[in-house]
């Protein structure tokens, strides 16, 4: 028996350190990881050095390749069909060698057997399909997938060819085209070379196509908008080499500066707009509209009407058998583009922009009148005023908006936009400040990323959340300075940029939301997450966490440091705070790196009543006020409480208060204790309303920094003579709190103004 013991003792002792043993290996696998929110993001940076430095700003050896061209293209109306041939001049300013260069083929993800075609998933094919059916505005595409012939419309390379005419060996991998160098580019060397190439030009309206034609049945015409059209250099950079994405369809572009030289042909009976300066104006417009050209160069109040509707609608007639050829240069542009039809009405106006006037154009059919000549124009030189506050006088000498069905798409000096009145020209609320966002919107792309030349393809928000964040400043001040055009609104009915309109994207199913900082074509929904989660995260920014003037000076200071250059989002990161002097790695963390949301509410409050040295009795206060314990939960000083600790303390302030000519001093009549709970994941400041039985109200922001030690609830105590009546949690709706219902106290039975607000973003 005695040995029976010994073995039971010794097993248990045996498993005892046994489990001692697990735990420590349990505790020594995991570790401590540092899940601060406020902690440093040196984690997620690249390490500064030469090219890109710790301030954000451009480093002492920073480089950039320069890609100039010299393009003939010819618009086959007959055929639907591109001829174009370039010749490139590549100069390798990087400190590498180069054995071979990349090109952007990106109209070949329109081939017929491009595997983006089936890059995505088709969910109830049976039901979308009987969808399709019935919804009319679907049946083009229904048709296009299920019924005609696969279109084909990916380039034909022709030939690729060195300035001394010999041939050069070429590869092409889906939309990169890599072209061997007949020996290694050096350091500041160049090289010239010329491709020839075609493609036939895709009907965009089907697929809501960045570039192609749309087509016009009752007149026989087309109205072309072209770009993407020729072979591109791909960017060579220190980040990452050479930037050979392959182009899925939503990750835009990575572009060169350089200068362009671009000669278009068209139908003679063509009106036609580009990047750049026009050199033959003489040549190709008559000499009506010649005159009117160059007054258009010195109106300021109005635009001209360059090309009226009634000679548009002569030219939609004609399908002129002759051509003409179009003459533009473009200076340090990263891209060219251009829009060509018979039945274009344009018209142009100068706007002062620093120390130089910029012409804003407008180009549109009948078909978007009276839209058109009424707002096109006017938003585009709103745009180019508000833009240039905020960032840096525009520095090139046109901005252009053209009419384009289902469109929004936006290159150097010029953009694609919607906007169609019915046929009969009326027009809905939603129809014009629609057209009117979408002209600011792309216009605005000329600074992002025409300028600030960010790379669309792996960080779409750093194109199109700042300039949507921009584009909300414009509409407000479009408003401000349009109020006969507003319809009697108070303010602009912006579509995103104000905090609450983002509360349902945020609040929803976190299996379908991505991080910010994702590659656009990896994100299930790119509009909210690329353009209205960035942009409302930078409105709160300015307006809640840094303030307005150390923000825009910020904001400007990456500007100017990034334009005409390649910044990356440290670039963005670390200026912002370089210029301001406020740590913002927590905000950059949570807003741009996670898929938390904001959700702070009021968990309790707690009132502390005091008198000279005689404590007061729960029913002495209840009966004093007139108030019940469901609404405080008091804490009391009961008799039984009071000890001689409790005296002292009481004597010491009353000594200190002697001492200190207690005249001046007065103890709060109200002590409370508040704690807030932050069930969501970001942090952020408090903003808080309370409201007082005597009717005044005190506002108070809590700095972010409250959250520090503390990532579930903080609380802090309030001093005061009067009752507090009410509190009120971010009364503004001014950082995007998804669950308002918490944000009150006390809580009111029945529908509040913040169950309203809820409802409301959640529809």
């Amino acid at each position: 028996m005695e040995k029976l013991k010994i073995f039971f003792s010794t097993a248990i002792l045996l498993t005892f350190f046994i489990n001692l043993q697990g735990q420590d290996i349990s505790r020594a696998s995991q570790g401590h990881i540092n899940s601060n929110k406020f902690k440093q993001l040196k984690e997620e940076l690249p390490t500064p050095n030469k090219f890109r430095t710790a301030s954000g700003a451009p480093g002492q050896d920073y480089y950039q390749q320069k890609v100039d061209y010299v393009i003939d293209v010819e618009l086959d109306d007959k055929n639907k069909r591109l001829y174009g041939q370039e010749e490139i001049t590549y100069t390798n300013n990087s400190p590498d060698v180069l054995e071979y260069l990349w090109l952007q083929l990106d109209q070949n993800i329109r081939k017929k057997d491009s595997p983006a075609l089936q890059k995505n998933s088709e969910g109830d094919t049976a039901h979308n399909i009987i969808y399709n059916l019935i919804d009319e505005s679907q049946v083009d595409r229904f048709a296009a997938r299920h019924i005609e012939d696969p279109f084909d419309g990916g380039f034909n390379i022709q030939w690729v060819k060195d300035e001394f005419n010999q041939s050069l060996s070429y590869t092409i991998n889906m939309t990169m085209m890599r072209v061997d160098l007949p020996q290694p580019l050096k350091k500041g060397e160049k090289f010239k070379f010329s491709i020839k190439w075609w493609y036939n030009i895709n009907d965009h309206v089907k697929k809501r196509a960045r570039s192609g034609y749309e087509p016009f049945p009752k007149d026989g015409n087309r109205l072309y908008v072209i770009a993407q059209f020729f072979p591109r250099l791909a960017v060579y950079n220190d980040v990452e080499g050479w930037q050979n994405h392959q182009f899925w369809g939503n990750g835009e572009f990575a572009l060169n500066f350089g200068n362009y030289e671009v000669n278009v042909t068209v139908p003679a009976d063509h009106i036609l707009e580009a990047t750049g300066t026009l050199q033959n104006p003489k040549e190709v417009l008559s000499r009506d509209q010649y005159r009117r050209y160059k007054r258009a160069e010195k109106s300021f109040d109005e635009p001209v009407i360059i090309v009226s509707q009634k000679e548009a609608e002569i030219n939609e007639k004609g399908f002129s058998e002759d051509k003409k050829t179009w003459r533009f240069i473009a200076e340090n542009v990263r891209d060219f583009a251009f829009a060509s039809s018979r039945k274009f009405i344009w018209e142009m106006m100068a706007v002062q922009i620093g120390d130089k006037n910029v012409m804003a154009v407008s180009l549109y059919p009948k078909e978007g009148n009276p839209l058109w000549e009424q707002f096109s124009t006017k938003a585009v030189v709103q745009t180019l005023k508000t833009y240039s506050k905020f960032t840096f006088d525009y520095p090139y000498p046109k901005a252009v908006s053209v009419h384009s069905k289902n469109q929004g798409m936006e290159y150097p000096m010029i953009c694609w936009n919607y906007g169609r009145p019915d046929e009969d020209g009326t027009y809905s609320m939603r129809e014009k400040y629609g057209m009117i966002s979408v002209i600011i919107h792309e216009i605005g792309h000329n600074f992002f990323p025409m300028i600030v030349n960010s790379d669309e393809r792996q960080w779409g928000w750093m194109d199109e959340g700042l300039n949507t964040f921009v584009q909300y400043l414009t509409e407000q001040e479009f408003a401000r300075r349009n109020p006969l055009s507003m319809d009697n609104l108070s303010s602009y009915p912006s579509r995103r940029g104000d905090p609450k309109l983002i509360v349902g994207y945020m609040a929803g199913d976190q299996s379908f939301l991505s991080p910010i900082m994702s590659n656009p074509e990896n994100i299930y929904q790119l509009g909210p997450n690329a353009y209205g989660k960035p942009a409302t995260a930078l409105n709160i920014l300015r307006e809640t966490v840094m303030g307005r003037e150390l923000f825009d000076y910020a904001f400007k200071t990456y500007s100017n440091r990034w334009k005409f250059k390649h910044p990356t989002p440290a670039d963005f990161f670390r200026t912002m705070e370089d210029a301001s002097a406020v740590d913002l790695d927590w905000f950059w963390r949570g807003w741009f790196y996670t898929t938390d949301y904001v959700d702070i509410g009021i968990k309790s409050l707690k009132k502390l009543q005091f008198t000279n040295n005689t404590p007061l009795k729960a029913q002495a206060i209840i009966d004093k006020y007139g108030i019940t314990n469901d609404d405080y939960p008091f804490v009391f000083l009961e008799e039984e409480d009071v000890k001689t600790e409790s005296r002292i303390r009481s004597n010491n302030l009353k000594a200190y208060l002697d001492k200190n000519d207690n005249s001046k001093f007065q103890l709060p009549k109200n002590f409370y204790e508040i704690t807030f709970e932050k069930p969501g994941g970001l942090v952020m400041p408090i903003l808080v309303e309370y409201n007082y039985m005597d009717g005044s109200s005190d506002r108070v922001k809590y700095p972010t920094e409250i959250w520090r030690k503390n990532d579930e609830m903080v609380k802090k105590i309030i001093a005061t003579n009067k009752q507090i009546k009410s509190v009120i949690l971010d009364p503004d709706f001014a950082t995007s709190d998804i669950d308002v219902e918490n944000n009150v106290w006390p809580k009111k039975v029945g529908v509040s103004e913040f169950e309203q607000f809820k409802s409301k973003t959640n529809r």
